[in-house]
């Protein structure tokens, strides 16, 4: 027979979840309108990142680093000072290989410093192809031996941007991962990325003109 305080955990057990259960259907999660939907990657509509603040009064998509095993995400923003800094260095050699000159760099074995290494292959378009706040994403993975297992699938382009500038980064970016790959990876980092999504979007904020931009 259960006891009176078994009874009373059981019920106030029920209680709890109920009013979780509440409190949660009273939250206008589904009322945003579609311009502040949170970004998906298979989403066609205009979307915002992520994002929460303490003076934000309403439902916030917190956005936190993907765990492993999921989408690995990396923002690539282009400035007016990292394109000077990246076509200085644009035809450099190959990230994590032997870049230097004849000095061998240490294989990459960590997320991070991969992504240092795709961030450093990145020289977008020229300013007269370009568009400013052009948002550019692609999806693709890694195999063992660096090299990518397949065509990048691109699943965002900025929805007003002209097809010629949506072909310029198409360019920029295959040129990048051209310039990249193959990445030298450790063996246990070879192991752990085999295989693994991978979604990189570029972002320019460079100083074009009013001319071109993206709004």
């Amino acid at each position: 027979m259960p006891s009176l305080r078994d009874a009373i955990v059981v019920a106030g057990a029920i209680g709890l979840v109920a009013a979780v259960a509440s409190g949660v259907a009273a939250q206008p999660l589904n009322k945003l309108p579609p311009a502040r939907a949170p970004c998906n990657l298979l989403s066609g509509q205009p979307c915002h990142p992520s994002f929460c603040s303490l003076s934000h009064k309403g439902p916030c998509f917190p956005q936190y680093g993907a765990p492993f095993g999921e989408n690995l995400q990396l923002t690539i923003i282009s400035t007016d000072a990292t394109d000077a800094a990246g076509n200085a260095t644009a035809g450099g050699g190959k990230a994590g290989g032997d870049a230097g000159g004849g000095t061998e760099q240490k294989p990459l074995d960590s997320i991070g410093k991969m992504f240092a290494a795709l961030r450093a292959c990145w020289v977008p378009p020229p300013k007269q192809d370009a568009l400013h706040g052009m948002e550019y994403t692609i999806r693709f993975a890694f195999n063992r031996d660096g090299n990518v297992m397949a065509p990048p699938l691109v699943t965002y382009a900025t929805h007003s941007a002209p097809a010629q500038v949506r072909d310029a980064y198409r360019a920029a970016v295959k040129a990048a991962l051209d310039r990249c790959t193959p990445l030298q990876f450790s063996d246990d980092m070879a192991e752990a990325i085999v295989g693994q999504p991978i979604a990189v979007r570029f972002v320019d904020d460079r100083t074009i003109g009013e001319a071109k931009s993206a709004q």
